[in-house]
């Protein structure tokens, strides 16, 4: 691992990676790259999720493709230097603020959407003129190794390489001193990453995630409501950072919304959903015994069937849960929505403020009053009105959390920024020195001092 790093930071300091056109070189090769690869990598996310080929591409591997050709519409534009007045103070002189790559870059990606969280954040980094080790999860073997041959075939291991391996390859690499880390994953894993980068004061991007609300008012658009909100819970079989966690419903559209969940779930995976082939199934047996033994201390509402052979677990309504309940203690990860009611919006605030910030949160209203107090009173990385997750395929918009699930953000100009640093110059002209800043300080120059700098 030393080496490897050491490689890299020899060829950053080339400075080949500085050029722009450079960098446009090297993300249109991993366009054209993913595109004939395209068939691997799907085949690859089938093997290691059931992905079907549909889902795969709309929520990965299209994303990525839009994702780079939003950055190359754009790349001269966010890398040109930028001018900065330098005020009366400071004349003559001449301020600009220059788009510096931070340098070495260690990227950590996780299991559930294995080809958009490896290649997104790496896009960013290549942007912005870097050096990246992408270390993935070993939790999806055949796309991560999909993945390390596509990038080796195209990019040497001193500007990009993906180490594949466990969690002491983590350690291994988590020691060595790099300029940025970019992590996405579980807040218990977000501490460590957090604690090895502060050996080096090297700073960290967090994509973490948490228990993401889903709140119903009683002016929704019910049916509507209902797809929208089974739609986040079948893509991926609920395992997205994003997906909605909880589902605060008023008392007055329960009943209502149950029928219209199960009539949605219905119509995009037929009357057995557990056969159904688009069902992604849930990633290993371990996860699999941990969602089915959330669903014991509540009620069944929709759903509830789970198969051990294919992995697979029924879209599913938990009905009668109280906050103290095991599927509210925990982030779900799985196609499993507990509900809880409520009758005043003051109630709702309440319940979500108190609890850490999620990463997302989501609003089914047609009332403008309940949408700004949505908006300005509660907390949470991104979301959604009337609608769920498809915020995060917004290029233009920052992805993110705050507070327990995350800290930075990215995707489109953000992105670049997050793997930048940002140099400020002044540079100034000899033809003029203007006296009244050196010392001795007298009255006349502490009165010029207090005219210019005021």
């Amino acid at each position: 691992m030393h080496t490897l790093v050491e490689n890299q930071r020899k060829f950053f300091q080339t400075h080949v990676t500085r050029d722009v056109e450079f960098r446009i070189r090297a993300l249109k090769k991993l366009r054209q790259t993913i595109r004939e690869w395209e068939s691997r990598i799907a085949e690859a996310l089938h093997a290691d999720l059931g992905k079907s080929a549909a889902e795969s591409y709309m929520c990965e591997i299209g994303l990525v493709l839009g994702s780079i050709s939003d950055t190359l519409r754009h790349i001269r534009k966010w890398s040109r230097p930028r001018r900065v007045s330098a005020g009366l103070a400071h004349f003559p002189s001449s301020c600009r603020v220059e788009a510096d790559p931070y340098g070495l870059v260690l990227i950590m990606s996780p299991w559930n959407y294995p080809v958009l969280l490896f290649l997104d954040p790496l896009v960013a980094a290549l942007s912005a003129g870097n050096c990246c080790i992408v270390k993935p999860s070993s939790s999806t073997p055949h796309t991560s190794g999909v993945l390390a041959e596509m990038l080796g075939s195209i990019f040497p291991p001193e500007y990009v390489k993906v180490v594949l391996g466990n969690h002491a390859d983590c350690d291994a690499l988590l020691a060595e001193k790099f300029d940025y880390i970019f992590f996405t994953g579980s807040p218990n894993v977000g501490h460590h990453v957090m604690e090895a980068a502060a050996r080096h004061l090297t700073p960290v991007t967090l994509e973490l995630g948490g228990k993401s609300p889903c709140i119903v008012d009683k002016t929704a658009n019910i049916k509507v409501a209902a797809r929208r909100i089974a739609f986040g819970k079948i893509l991926n079989a609920g395992q997205t950072c994003v997906a909605p966690d909880y589902l605060l419903i008023h008392r007055s559209c329960k009943e209502l919304f149950m029928t219209e969940f199960r009539e949605a779930v219905a119509e995009m995976l037929g009357e057995q959903p557990l056969q159904n082939e688009n069902l992604t199934h849930i990633i290993s047996m371990r996860h699999f015994q941990r969602l089915m033994g959330l669903m014991e201390e509540a009620t069944i509402a929709v759903g509830g069937r789970g198969d051990a052979e294919t992995l697979r677990i029924e879209p599913t309504l938990l009905d009668n849960v109280t906050p103290d309940s095991a599927c509210m203690q925990q982030e779900i990860f799985g196609p499993i929505l507990p509900m809880l009611t409520w009758e005043k919006w003051e109630d709702v605030e309440g319940f979500v403020l108190s609890r850490p910030r999620p990463l997302a949160s989501y609003l089914f209203t047609t009332d403008a009053g309940t949408e700004t107090s949505f908006r300005q009173h509660l907390a949470f990385g991104g979301g959604c009105v009337n609608d769920t997750i498809v915020h995060l395929a917004v290029h233009g918009m920052p992805f993110g959390g705050v507070g327990d699930s995350g800290m930075g953000s990215y995707h489109g100009k953000t992105g670049f920024d997050t793997f930048t640093h940002y140099k400020s110059i002044l540079k100034k002209a000899n033809w003029l020195d203007l006296p009244f800043r050196y010392q001795p300080y007298s009255k006349f120059k502490s009165a010029l001092l207090r005219m210019f700098l005021r």
